[in-house]
């Protein structure tokens, strides 16, 4: 089952090089790599990765890195950051950093930034930061759009970037759609579960929007897990190995690497564990092709997002790159 909503809508994959169980760091960074050529091959619009530092279960800590790397593998899908944590680094260095990816491979570089400051306290004291760093990134994501034109007070010039044209991104929820509409920038919200949140969002950001030389006018890009499978239970067993690192994070304070799905059906959890599992588990889109492909059109027509950023990790490599297949299927039927 397709539809002209779904046709007519841009699919893009964001993956994390989450590391799995009996599996190294380097194997989840070429397994990274390997999807971002599965992703071009199927239609797949966008490939980003992101930006996770002292994570146990998470290989990617340099995006801007790690994206030359997928860029340098893959010849037509746009490739960026979802994204550079901009309260993590100075502007001028990230935009060298993408001045020199544009340069190597101009015209598919995106430039997807956040305002996050580290998963734990520990994370943020070896960044050098703290929670209320957060509240500068609206001036700090000016001060980056001007790298690119060159007007910068210090006199400097930030080289290569100076005079390209990176597309900037706002990975956002609140606050942050606020910011993005004020800059009049595309703005990328998730996740697909909390329908609310996101819809409450997506409102304040058009209703804010500037038009900016940037952008003329919104751009929303929805983010979420999406899972498609020959069966409704195959789907969501595709998102046991990620439910349950999040459950174990929220419960536990680290988020460990992805574990088979199977020794995570066969655990006994206390309840505290069960409550966070679930919660994780709930509301997920997740089914047969027909089944996501009616839950995609309902959220489509609810938010009028103009892409959908696909963010599912899982254990299982095979069916992930399976569900992946069937889902570009519904956007880009083969003839």
């Amino acid at each position: 089952m397709s539809s002209s909503v779904i046709a007519r809508t841009r699919f893009s994959v964001l993956d994390r090089s989450r590391i799995r169980q009996g599996h190294s760091a380097a194997e989840a960074l070429r397994d990274t790599v390997a999807l971002a050529r599965e992703a071009e091959a199927l239609g797949y619009h966008r490939f980003w990765v992101s930006e996770h530092h002292g994570v146990p279960g998470v290989a990617g800590s340099a995006p801007t890195v790690l994206a030359a790397a997928v860029a340098a593998a893959t010849r037509t899908v746009r490739v960026g950051t979802g994204g550079v944590m901009l309260p993590n680094h100075r502007p001028l260095v990230v935009a060298e950093q993408f001045g020199v990816l544009e340069s190597l491979f101009p015209g598919r570089i995106d430039m997807g930034l956040g305002r996050s400051v580290g998963f734990t306290d520990g994370v943020r004291r070896a960044l050098g930061r703290d929670k209320g760093d957060a509240e500068e990134f609206g001036a700090q994501l000016g001060e980056l759009l001007d790298w690119f034109s060159g007007a910068s007070p210090t006199g400097v010039r930030a080289r290569p970037a100076d005079g390209l044209r990176v597309p900037p991104f706002v990975l956002a929820l609140g606050e942050g759609a606020e910011i993005a509409a004020r800059a009049g920038l595309p703005l990328v919200i998730g996740d697909l579960r909390g329908r609310e949140r996101l819809l409450r969002g997506i409102e304040r950001y058009r209703a804010g929007f500037r038009p900016s030389p940037w952008s003329a006018e919104p751009y929303v890009v929805i983010s979420g897990t999406v899972a498609v499978a020959g069966t409704e239970e195959a789907a969501r067993r595709l998102l046991v190995p990620e439910a349950w690192s999040m459950a174990y994070a929220r419960t536990h304070g680290t988020f460990p690497p992805l574990a088979p799905a199977e020794e995570t059906e066969a655990r006994s959890l206390t309840a505290r564990e069960r409550e966070a599992y679930d919660a994780q588990l709930a509301g997920q889109l997740a089914g047969t092709p027909d089944q996501v492909a009616h839950e995609l059109e309902a959220v489509l027509k609810e938010t009028g997002a103009a892409e959908v950023l696909v963010t599912t990790s899982s254990y299982d490599r095979t069916a992930l790159l399976d569900s992946y297949r069937a889902l570009a299927a519904l956007f880009a039927p083969a003839p």
